[in-house]
């Protein structure tokens, strides 16, 4: 049977994120003005293409005169540094639980089991708030707020991929010839594993990205002043019958962006999973 191509949703997926990542790396370069520049002469100057507008101002300004353009770009980089760390923190922590408990079981699978039962009646926007705001505001309180709260999402998922490997006929095979059961796991289950992690990573670094937006609509997040994508939809949201700019650019990123990583995910288990293949 001829292998499949790459899936059209992955390349334009790809292309989003692979855009977020450039525009990330080169703000300093591609941003047309300094994010928290402000010039109340210029407040909520119109976009380019609307009358009122001024050059130079492509998506307009806010109430403070910021250039909303230059804080969409800069605020990639919050997003991307949050998507990353966060869901990469959550993934290692709930993989490996999982993989212990699915595996293994027995007392281990119970440990983990009752943990993942207790940590998943809370709320997790609620929890993530109260962590926040215990830990004080900022980058690295978001951070480990995700992490701590959404490594139940992988440790449950993995824990039943793991059990169904794991009654295959190739770990039956590996222990008949001697293997030992880390060996099997790390080096027969896991890769057979992997494709389900990745769905889940990319999907949990969307929710990173929402969560940080959240936390930032409500000022949980960095300092009001920094671009972040939550913190412009706040303050837009208090002049959209002034300024829709300001509201509608965020909004529409946020959206693109959680989308771009959810059909990222999809797209890579389309395409890798052996299984499917």
């Amino acid at each position: 049977m001829a292998e499949r191509g790459i899936p059209f949703r992955l390349w334009l997926a790809g292309g989003w994120l692979m855009l977020l990542c450039a525009a990330a790396l080169l703000a300093p370069l591609i941003a047309p003005h300094d994010p928290l520049a402000q010039d109340l002469f210029l407040e909520r100057l119109p976009p380019v293409w609307l009358p009122g507008s001024e050059p130079g101002y492509y998506l307009g300004t806010d109430s403070l005169g910021r250039d909303v353009l230059s804080r969409l770009v800069y605020g990639t980089q919050i997003a991307l540094v949050v998507a990353i760390l966060a869901g990469g923190a959550a993934c290692l922590i709930g993989s490996a639980l999982g993989l212990i408990a699915g595996y293994f079981g027995g007392w281990p699978d119970r440990i983990i089991g009752r943990i993942v039962d207790i940590w998943m009646s809370f709320p997790p926007v609620l929890f993530a708030i109260l962590l926040v705001a215990v830990l004080g505001t900022g980058l690295h309180s978001v951070i480990i707020a995700i992490a701590v709260i959404d490594w139940t999402r992988f440790c449950r998922v993995v824990r039943a991929e793991t059990m169904t490997q794991a009654r295959m006929d190739y770990v039956d095979s590996a222990l008949v010839i001697g293997r030992s059961r880390g060996g099997i796991l790390l080096k027969e289950v896991l890769p057979n594993v992997l494709p389900t992690i990745g769905v889940l990573l990319s999907l949990e670094m969307g929710i990173a990205v929402i969560v940080e937006a959240i936390l930032s609509f409500v000022n949980l997040s960095i300092s009001s002043d920094d671009p972040t994508w939550g913190g412009m939809i706040a303050e837009g949201r208090t002049q959209i019958h002034f300024a829709w700019w300001v509201l509608v650019f965020p909004m529409i990123v946020l959206f693109f962006t959680v989308l771009s990583f959810s059909q990222f995910g999809e797209g890579l288990k389309d395409r890798f999973d052996p299984v499917l293949k």
